[in-house]
């Protein structure tokens, strides 16, 4: 029925509820009409659901049964679901017969040889429009998927805006998000914030993200195997009673984000420290105005996007580790992502600090951003600094002012 060679699909791994979601995120994110494609869908799967659950009055979305359905079960399923989802979804006998889409989902877990998955991706090519994105899964349990794993790392590492590991899932699976042609700066300004499975749901506005995890879990191993190291000894309480605390520093609550086209949020939560016009040969040369934030270990630490746009550069500069409510903090170990936006270029610089040694950075380049979107976090405090066009931004804040990342507006385009 397809016309490339059909990658191996055997019943070794499945997408549960959350992987699903993974998948079609692209799809859930877009605040304007569009049009998504499910390659292998099976009628009974969690992808079917999350991509119907993820429709828009003015979607598409279009079905292409896989190995473990056919055509005629899924228009039963689809029929069934009553008429705004029919009239909204078109099952094909045939992946010959698709159009292109702005989202392309494979809707069963790719395995077999590296060969069988590049061939399956290139049979996809005809099927995408401009900027369109294919996400797609693989076990990520060694000796689960053959060559496919190893192939799909390769195109993420040339083609990849961004990649998801699922541990929450039977058995985990790395769900890849690849985009073969770049898409216009503009289209970030009609997209919500990603979700992210990086992260474990505590209540529903509150999240611990998967760094938060495990270093709780290796506090609480340390503390078993204290205790069975030392039964007579009440050592283990030191790490037992450290896991909540580490966690916590973890915290990753939702955020409500400003929905003025124009409002420039913060980065991360934190006191100002300075706001200023500085000249950066770095990002192109000329001046832009420089918002720094400071972030004490008691501040949430997940940063995020100030400003809609697409992920153009990432670098990272050595340095040192000086206090970073200091001067010399200027100096510091610093990873720079680098926004192209309708404004111009918007800069997020996560600064290290005496104490935080550590930058997670999540967006990797060729990524469509929104505003507010979760893009990395720093470990035990330090700083960011919001890289603004002088002359397009008027800011908001002034030294002092405590801010929200995500929430507080920082500055305002003119």
């Amino acid at each position: 029925m397809t016309p490339f060679p059909a990658v191996s699909t055997a019943p070794v791994a499945g997408i549960g509820q959350r992987a699903a979601r993974a998948l079609t995120a692209e799809l859930a994110r877009r605040t304007v009409a569009g049009s998504a494609l499910v390659v292998g869908a099976d009628h009974s799967s969690a992808v079917v659901a999350a991509a119907v659950e993820s429709l828009l009055p003015g979607d598409t979305l279009t079905l292409v049964a896989g190995e473990r359905s056919t055509a005629d079960l899924l228009r039963d399923h689809i029929g069934g679901l009553g008429s705004w989802v029919a009239d909204r979804v078109r099952i094909l006998d045939s992946l010959a017969e698709a159009d292109p889409a702005d989202v392309v989902i494979v809707g069963e877990p790719m395995t077999g040889t590296a060969e069988e998955a590049r061939a399956q991706l290139d049979g996809l090519a005809k099927y995408l429009s401009d900027g369109a994105v294919v996400t797609v899964a693989t076990p990520a349990v060694p000796g689960q998927t053959g060559g496919a794993a190893a192939e799909l790392f390769r195109q993420s590492a040339l083609f990849g805006v961004g990649s998801d590991l699922v541990v929450r899932n039977n058995p985990p699976v790395r769900v890849h998000k690849l985009r073969f042609n770049p898409a216009g700066t503009a289209s970030a300004a009609t997209l919500a914030p990603a979700y992210r499975p990086s992260s474990v749901p505590v209540t529903r506005t509150m999240h611990i993200d998967s760094n938060g995890v495990v270093a709780a879990g290796i506090a609480l191993g340390l503390a078993a195997a204290a205790r069975a190291a030392r039964p007579q000894s009440r050592l283990w309480l030191i790490p037992a009673l450290a896991a909540a605390p580490v966690a916590a520093f973890f915290r990753d609550p939702e955020r409500e984000v400003p929905t003025d086209p124009r409002a420039v949020v913060a980065a991360s939560d934190g006191r100002v420290l300075s706001v200023e016009h500085v000249t950066e040969d770095r990002f192109g040369g000329g001046e832009f105005l420089r918002i720094a934030v400071f972030l004490s270990v008691l501040d949430v630490h997940v940063n995020r996007v100030p400003v809609a746009g697409r992920v153009t550069d990432y670098f990272v500069e050595e340095g040192g580790y000086a206090t970073a409510m200091s001067a010399a903090a200027e100096h510091n170990v610093a990873a720079y992502t680098v926004l192209d936006t309708d404004r111009g270029t918007v800069v997020v610089a996560q600064r290290t600090g005496l104490i935080a040694r550590r930058i997670v950075q999540r967006a990797p380049i060729g990524t469509l951003v929104a505003k507010g979107e979760r893009m990395g976090l720093i470990r035990f405090g330090s700083r960011t600094d919001v890289y603004l066009p002088a002359g397009a931004a008027t800011p908001l804040v002034t030294v002092n002012d405590k801010v929200v990342g995500g929430s507080s507006i920082i500055a305002r385009w003119k």
